[in-house]
């Protein structure tokens, strides 16, 4: 998929999920998981190094079967890496790909919550 053509896709995917929640009856919408894995790496390789970590850190992100760690270090830009999670955030793609965008997720947090703030979403 080139690069402009991902991004719309995901980009049209999240704001799907915010006009289904605003339904009285949202359906039961979930994404395959190839697809969600695609949009969980995009995030983390497009959004995420754009803005500097206020403090220092491992993230390890599992769905499914990949797995990512982003190393926060304060004032600097996050960026994926290795080391002992402090924080993994796991669960099925759909759901990590929905906590990484701040929507209702199903996903399990384990570790210093606090270090999702430089991977929320814009």
């Amino acid at each position: 998929m080139g690069r402009w053509a991902r991004r719309l896709a995901h980009e049209t995917a999240i704001h799907r999920l915010d006009a289904e929640s605003a339904l009285a009856e949202p359906p039961a919408t979930r994404y395959a998981d190839v697809f969600a894995v695609d949009g969980i790496d995009e995030f983390l390789t497009f959004f995420v190094p754009r803005r500097a970590a206020r403090q220092d850190g491992v993230v390890r992100i599992e769905a499914g079967d990949r797995a990512w760690t982003v190393v926060l270090r304060s004032g600097e830009v996050p960026a994926l890496g290795d080391g002992p999670a402090d924080l993994t955030i796991s669960g099925s793609p759909d759901d990590v790909y929905r906590a990484l965008w701040g929507r209702p997720n199903t996903a399990r947090m384990v570790g210093r919550v606090a270090l999702t703030e430089p991977l929320a979403a814009p």
